[in-house]
Parts: C-alpha cells; structure tokens; sequence
C-alpha cells in the first residue's frame, strides 16, 4: 500500500537532533511552513529556548529531552506528541555524532558511543515510529549520508554507522511495504554539510578537523527532508558533490581509493592545532542553538542538483545534466589524482 502523505502545514512532525545543525534547520523551516513540531535533543535549556522562538514567530512546538541512545526515551518523545497532538504524521532520525581520526586510533568506547547514537538510536526511532504509524499512515525520514555509500577515510566509524543506516532503512523500508503498511521511507544523504560537525566530533587527530569540499549549507537538506515528508520518496542525495564522489566510487572504487588518500585526506585536517577536546557529541550535548560551523572557505547555498531530482518525474534535462557533470567529476578526477603521482 502506497503512504498518502498530508500536505506539510497539515502535519505534526517528530524531529530527533533538534538543537544543532540539520535539525535545527529543520525544525526552523518546518515551523515557518506550518508544522506542528516535537522537538527531541538532550539539553533541556536549547530545546526551551529553540520552542519560545517558534513560539515568538507564530508557531507550535513542544519538545522532550531525550537521548536516542535510551530506547525508553524514544517512547517517551512519541506519548508525548499523543498527548500533545493526537500522534504525529512524520518520524525525522537527525540525531548523531561523530568522531575523527584512523580507525587504530580511535577508542573502541567511542566507536561504540558513535554507533549507540547514529545506528541504535535511529533504529529504536524508526521502528517506534513504525508501530505508531501503521494503521495511520505517515512517513519516516532518516538521515544518512554519502558516506552511506562511500567510506571515508579518517571517519571510518562514523562511514561504517551510516552504511549501517543506509542497509536498516532499505530493509525496513521493503518489509514495511511487503506488510501493506502505508508508511514512506526515505534515506537522505547529506554531502559535506557546514554544520558544527567538526566542533562537535571527538578528534583523535594531531590537527583541527574540519570537512572536505564542496561544502553546502544545511538549508538544501532541510529542504529535502520537508519534501520528503510530504512527497513518498526512496532515497536523496543532497547536494553534487557528495552525488558525484559516490558514483565514481562504483565505477572506478581504486581510481576513487586513490583520490581519497592523496586529495580528500588531508583536506580534512587543518595546519591548526587541535581544539582543546571540550564537549563532544560522544561524550555529551552542547546546550546551545547552532545551526552553522566556522568553516572558512566557500559554502553553496542551495544544490540545483537536488532540486532536479526531487521535481516532478525527475526530469530528463536534471538526468542528462548529473550524467554530463559525473563524466566531468571523473575526468577531473583522473587528471588530479594523475598529477599527484
């Protein structure tokens, strides 16, 4: 049974990660489109105060403090949007942390604290959610990556947690339809997003982590996951770049290996020192609203890219583009990677 999605300012929506990043964007545009909101992170002062501004604008949220990493928290963020709005109509998985630095250096406590958050919490969301939206209908959202696709080096655990999203969501996105539910799934895979997520990571490197370009700024992503909320989709890459990294790896994965270890790894290193290992989303919540990092170069505001693929019948002109700009990527590729040989 296919979802019949409401139109999003008919929609009560939970969103998971609310405070930082992706989901602080999310939560922000949302509202501004008529969306009731349950808001969910683990700090209570940034979650009261991101409800009060909601409020200020003229909209409706509540919020829960819970962490994903608590299966008995996740029931508690859905009674509470029961008894606040009758239920809710879309489940958002934003919530996650990351970690930097080579898999030999890493502590297994934080590969394990990395996947409690990413894997396991989004897990116990999706499959609450998917109890609660059976008989209703509704959608689930989960936010991956393109390291869902692509390994990157220097974040191995963080790419191994989100192939672990990217395999969960396509499964419970096949039984559920074997089951006639009419439920929507969809798998949203940011590229490198300009986000406190370097700030926020915990780093085992000798130098300031930062992302690799191309960056994007979290609007598209927020963008992408409201249509998905709305409009039943499979899967979306937001964003290019990421689109471009990942196709290359399938048709040339050495000539891809390659270019990760000669180009992409040290573009996420910075000559800097590290910062002082302060709070780190492993270890703990921030406690404050931040939707940008304090990354220096240029930032895309938006991902034409996106917008094709996720416009009515994906139209051909959007696929005859991609295709011309991925044969370019790969070009390009070989030509870098050549002249560093």
């Amino acid at each position: 049974m296919s979802a019949d999605l409401k139109p999003l300012d008919e929609q009560v929506v939970v969103l998971t990660g609310a405070t930082s990043g992706i989901g602080l964007t999310t939560a922000q545009m949302a509202a501004e489109r008529g969306v009731r909101l349950v808001l969910a992170a683990r700090s209570e002062d940034a979650l009261r105060e991101l409800t009060d501004e909601i409020a200020r604008d003229g909209g409706e949220a509540t919020y829960v403090v819970a962490d994903v990493r608590d299966r008995d928290d996740i029931r508690e963020i859905a009674d509470r949007a029961e008894e606040a709005y009758g239920g809710f109509d879309t489940w958002v998985n934003a919530a996650g942390v990351s970690a930097y630095g080579k898999l030999r250096d890493v502590p297994v406590e934080d590969m394990r604290g990395l996947f409690e958050t990413n894997v396991w919490g989004l897990l116990y969301g999706s499959l609450e959610a998917a109890d609660r939206l059976e008989n209703r209908g509704g959608a689930i959202i989960n936010i991956g990556s393109i390291v869902s696709e692509r390994a990157l080096g220097l974040q191995g655990a963080y790419s191994a947690s989100k192939h672990a999203v990217k395999a969960f969501t396509d499964t419970l996105r096949m039984e559920l339809a074997d089951d006639g539910a009419p439920i929507s799934v969809t798998l949203v895979k940011p590229s490198a997003i300009d986000t406190p997520y370097p700030e926020h990571a915990k780093n085992h490197m000798d130098e300031e982590a930062t992302l690799p370009p191309p960056l994007y700024a979290p609007e598209p992503v927020a963008e992408a996951i409201l249509h998905a909320a709305a409009h039943p989709q499979r899967d979306v890459t937001v964003g290019f770049g990421g689109k471009a990294m990942t196709v290359l790896g399938r048709v040339a994965p050495g000539l891809m290996d390659t270019l990760m270890e000669t180009v992409v790894f040290p573009l996420q290193r910075n000559d800097r020192p590290p910062r002082p290992q302060g709070e780190n989303g492993i270890d703990g919540a921030s406690g404050e609203l931040e939707r940008r990092g304090d990354y220096e170069g240029h930032v895309s505001d938006s991902s034409l890219y996106t917008r094709l693929v996720q416009g009515q019948g994906r139209a051909r002109t959007g696929a005859l583009l991609a295709g011309i700009g991925l044969l370019a990527a790969y070009l390009y590729a070989r030509r870098a990677v050549g002249g560093e040989r």
